[in-house]
């Protein structure tokens, strides 16, 4: 009763200093944002925090401090690693950027824009468009995630290959800060080397190290071609060939290859009855690929002539090229629907791994001959975006197994997994980030120089440790 009549004032004193349209009081209002994207984990929060712009944002940093509460930083709330999910309910609020969703400004002839941090990424993506503009990020969730979030945790998607990590894609950031001021970097120069970039930091920390606010991105034009092909291959070895040589055929035109396992269409069906299959779905292994353009090259002819000579080699068995934007988004759906037919299948192990693409294909069957030896009653789905060595092997317990058998059957699986990570010199987080989820991989896989740096870091930016506490690294987020 004590704590519960301490969080009540803690409710109460929030709203006096920073009014009642900014505070979220009721527990049953916070349940959409302290639940996890697959509806997992949940949690509890002091108060939701959304403020309508930075000054605002400062605002409540500001009387955090005052009231000694931690604060969680969050986006559209999509993320896979629980990063954006308070862990101490007692003393931390959740900080919505939801409400912060202008853009500012678009500049044509620039190719870029600034935008506030709770843009929808999808609802950016089609404001740009028809400006005749293109911003590549590409996720699953991008109808739901917004830029400041991507940008936090530094997303990755199925465009990685051509136009890299949401990294690359930032020209400058606006961030408040753990004592509530603000750094204004919102520069759009494309060449700028006046000392460190500062920005940076704060790209990936999840938001460990300040609450991005506002971001400058770079823009480019908008493809005018744009051809998909869903194609059978003999397996992961061949998906990796087929990839060396449309690499080398296309060059830089391609914007996403994707390798997906039979049991692909199986869980997109599960997920989606009526999802049409253009092809038959016994071959081996499968590959999507996607060839953009603009200007004077004929994308279309590009792929025919490619799948033509990739056909005569014997890289591929069979495909299909979309006719049409309306079946290109049915082959798209196909990979996408795995994620949520999986989702259907109750708690799982989801990893999010990356090792050289060198040795990818013999990193899949090695860790897939031991997980079926090891675990024949689970199901091991291993895809991903292959051309920049990305891929998801995740491990679904049989139907009838009891949440304590799930459990431990994903604690078996990723050990054995991250074993076998280690031993490629792969990363155990390639795109996701670290969050609340895989800090203890994170701890165990740091060596003592990165762990210093890093704990200068927050000591310097974030001396309270205030921001985001219990994410990344817990050992250093407790005052």
């Amino acid at each position: 009763m004590e704590a519960e009549a301490l969080v009540t004032s803690l409710r109460n004193q929030l709203v006096d200093l920073l009014g009642r349209d900014t505070v979220v009081t009721e527990p049953h209002d916070h349940e959409p944002y302290c639940r996890d994207w697959h509806g997992d984990m949940t949690s509890a929060a002091v108060a939701v925090l959304r403020p309508r712009d930075t000054g605002e944002v400062a605002a409540v940093v500001r009387a955090c401090r005052t009231l000694d509460l931690d604060i969680v930083a969050q986006g559209g709330n999509t993320g896979l690693v629980l990063g954006a999910l308070p862990d101490r309910p007692e003393r931390q609020v959740v900080l919505s950027l939801e409400r912060m969703r202008h853009i500012r400004s678009i500049d044509e002839d620039d190719f870029s824009a600034i935008v506030e941090a709770g843009c929808v990424l999808e609802e950016l993506k089609l404001r740009l468009e028809e400006r005749g503009l293109f911003f590549p990020l590409t996720l699953g969730a991008q109808g739901s995630c917004r830029i400041g979030g991507n940008v936090s945790t530094n997303a990755g998607g199925v465009n990685v290959l051509r136009y890299g990590m949401t990294r690359e894609l930032v020209l400058g950031l606006e961030v408040v800060l753990a004592d509530g001021s603000v750094w204004d970097g919102l520069s759009t120069l494309r060449k700028d080397n006046r000392g460190i970039d500062l920005k940076q930091l704060f790209i990936g920390a999840e938001g460990t190290l300040g609450i991005i606010t506002a971001v400058a991105i770079k823009l480019s034009p908008l493809p005018e071609r744009i051809e998909t092909a869903l194609l059978g291959v003999g397996d992961l070895h061949t998906a990796i060939a087929l990839y060396r040589h449309a690499r080398r055929a296309c060059c830089d035109l391609i914007s996403a290859f994707e390798f997906m396992p039979p049991s692909a269409f199986t869980l997109a069906r599960e997920a989606q009855p009526d999802l049409p299959l253009p092809i038959a779905t016994d071959y081996p292994a499968y590959v999507l690929i996607e060839i953009s353009s603009s200007g004077l090259i004929d994308a279309k002819q590009l792929m025919e002539g490619l799948l033509e000579q990739a056909m005569e080699e014997s890289l591929v068995l069979d495909g299909v090229i979309a006719t049409s934007q309306a079946q290109a988004r049915q082959l798209w759906a196909i990979r996408e629907g795995m994620n949520e037919g999986q989702a259907l299948r109750g708690p799982h192990l989801r990893t999010d791994i990356s090792v050289p693409l060198s040795r990818l294909a013999e990193f899949v069957a090695e860790i897939g001959a031991e997980l079926d030896d090891a675990l024949p009653q689970c199901l091991a789905v291993a895809y991903g975006h292959v051309g920049d060595g990305n891929v998801h092997l995740n491990v679904l317990p049989p139907a009838g197994a009891t949440l304590a058998e799930r459990h431990a059957l994903i604690g078996q699986a990723k050990k054995m997994i991250n074993f076998r990570v280690d031993h490629y010199h792969g990363s155990f987080s390639a795109e996701h980030g670290i969050g609340r989820l895989k800090r203890d991989e994170f701890e165990h896989w740091i060596s003592p120089v990165h762990r210093r740096l890093l704990e200068a870091l927050k000591r310097a930016i974030d001396p309270e440790y205030r921001l985001n506490p219990g994410c990344q690294l817990p050992s250093i987020t407790a005052r």
